[in-house]
């Protein structure tokens, strides 16, 4: 376990908290590196908990379906609420609206979506955008109060103009050196085009983000980049190679320089102020920050790039909710074309307009939204016909097979794994060799990106490579932890035949658990 990167720890953690059985359950930040599949699955699991459930998170959609009473720290005090996070909002935005300053500003922002929906509704190439615009400012209207005394303001510039497309993507396949990811893809990007990626861990969603950004070179194929192009990406390396050593005001005003500009420190100040950095806190050392303050430093930077194309790999990672909602606002009134991964369905839901399904190393038009996305993995999990209808009692009696063929088929199926599991084994130790190898070269390219001198002496061509090499190497330790799970799970099965007939709950055998790379899983006894 220890050669797995920080996620899988996180989901192997995860999974041994819920296969406890326990009155008492205590979650912190749980949708964590879980893909949407793992966050859906994990939500009905809480839904159907019957203990006592505490649960810190910023996924609001899973508050909704798991909790009953809400918590809210405010002010160094604590206040309890009846009902879900949308009842939460409702009551708190009751008490907010009576004061007239927070009520100017919800109008504020109300005016800011509505005047792009109205200069963008006639408009046959942005009617599309304008009506998400819409559908967010009806909602808004109903539960941005909650939030107008959040510590964060702030919006995107308007781009600068690009050619249109800004990017195409032809016959392109995408990997990191000899392991391919994904085949033949085809995409192109216009401007302000909002896409959403779906697909589970593992897919390829972070691959196809990278050959976006150019951040990968495609092994086949071509991809063309538009004139006047400008690229903002964040991922998880975009935090990390941030000058720890240095404050929120040096890093924007280092990128600020490298934009050729030379933009007064005020200016930047204020900036800053909207991402909660005021005063002397824009001072203080990158290094002292949490996480989550860390991740705004670099969104910050982003958007001060004023980018046209914006790419986005899980940005609510470490972001409070006050910061996710601010973000999602400041979406809204963006002008330029996005790709976003997230299991934010929240943020998902309002800011992309569009869907592409990353799975089976393919990228494919999606022709439905998250709900229908939604609705066909449980419909999945659930034992659905064919025909997309619940199958019949009568039609599971002709389907299920005699005690006798299921003893047939299992005693054939452990001959044949006794057969394989050498071969398996002898697979597995070349890949635990291969990600201890990787791992060590991550651990020594951080180390280079961590050096405070190394993004001030002036070697840009270095700072470029190492970044690249980041990615390829982490994209290869993501490749190399899923095939070993894979193999650990064809090891295993045979010894896990009994207890992968209960699941985590307890209640449904058929049921898969994500969070165990697709085995089922049992609640201990002891």
């Amino acid at each position: 376990v220890r050669e797995f990167s920080g996620g899988w720890r996180m989901r192997i953690n995860l999974a041994r908290a819920l296969m406890r059985k326990s009155d008492l359950m205590l979650l912190d930040e749980p949708t964590n590196h879980l893909d949407l599949d793992a966050v859906l699955w994990l939500e009905r699991w809480l839904a159907s908990y019957r203990g006592t459930l505490f649960i810190i998170s910023h996924d609001r959609e899973l508050l909704d379906a798991t909790v009953t009473e809400i918590l809210h720290f405010d002010q160094q005090g604590l206040k309890q609420y009846t009902g879900s996070y949308a009842d939460f909002e409702s009551q708190r935005a009751m008490t907010l609206s009576q004061n007239a300053a927070a009520y100017a500003r919800q109008q504020r922002e109300i005016a800011h979506l509505q005047s792009f929906v109205d200069r963008f509704r006639a408009k046959a190439t942005k009617a599309k955008q304008a009506q998400s615009r819409l559908k967010a400012l009806e909602r808004m209207e109903r539960i941005a109060p909650a939030h107008v005394d959040s510590p964060f303001e702030f919006s995107f510039r308007e781009p600068p103009s690009a050619s249109d497309p800004l990017l195409k993507i032809e016959e392109c396949r995408a990997g990191y050196e000899d392991v391919t990811i994904l085949d033949n893809i085809m995409l192109s990007v216009r401007a302000g085009a909002r896409y959403g990626l779906l697909g589970r861990n593992g897919a390829g969603k972070s691959t196809l983000i990278q050959l976006v950004a150019g951040t990968i070179p495609p092994q086949a194929g071509t991809r063309l980049e538009g004139k006047g192009v400008r690229i903002g990406y964040f991922a998880q390396h975009q935090v990390e190679a941030l000058d720890f050593d240095a404050s929120p005001l040096l890093n924007l005003a280092r990128a600020d320089k490298a934009m050729g500009q030379r933009t007064r420190e005020q200016e930047l100040r204020d900036f800053l102020g909207g991402f909660n950095f005021p005063g002397d806190t824009a001072l203080e050392p990158v290094r002292r920050l949490s996480g989550g303050e860390k991740a705004r430093v670099a969104l910050a930077l982003i958007i001060w790039l004023r980018p046209n194309l914006l790419l986005l790999d899980e940005p609510t990672n470490h972001l409070d909710i006050e910061m996710r909602e601010a973000l999602t606002e400041a979406l809204q009134g963006y002008l330029g074309a996005i790709v976003l991964v997230s299991h934010d369905r929240h943020l998902v839901r309002t800011t992309c307009d569009e869907f592409l399904l990353v799975a089976d190393g393919a990228v494919t038009p999606y022709d439905g939204d998250l709900d229908d996305y939604q609705q066909g993995l449980a419909a999945r999990r659930s034992g659905m016909n064919d025909s997309g209808t619940a199958a019949s009692p009568a039609e599971k009696t002709a389907k299920a097979p005699s005690r006798k063929d299921e003893r047939g088929s299992a005693a054939a199926a452990r001959d044949n794994r006794a057969k394989n599991i050498k071969a398996l084994e002898k697979r597995a130790a070349i890949l635990e060799t291969k990600m201890s190898g990787l791992n060590a070269e991550l651990a020594r390219i951080d180390a280079q990106l961590a050096s405070p001198g190394f993004f001030g002496d002036g070697t840009g061509d270095a700072v470029v490579k190492a970044l690249k090499d980041r990615e390829r190497v982490a994209g290869e330790v993501d490749a190399a932890e899923a095939d070993w799970l894979k193999l650990q799970v064809e090891m295993e099965e045979g010894q896990a035949a009994a207890a992968s007939r209960s699941n985590c709950t307890g209640t449904s055998p058929t049921s898969r658990c994500p969070l165990t790379a697709g085995r089922s899983c049992a609640r201990s006894s002891d």
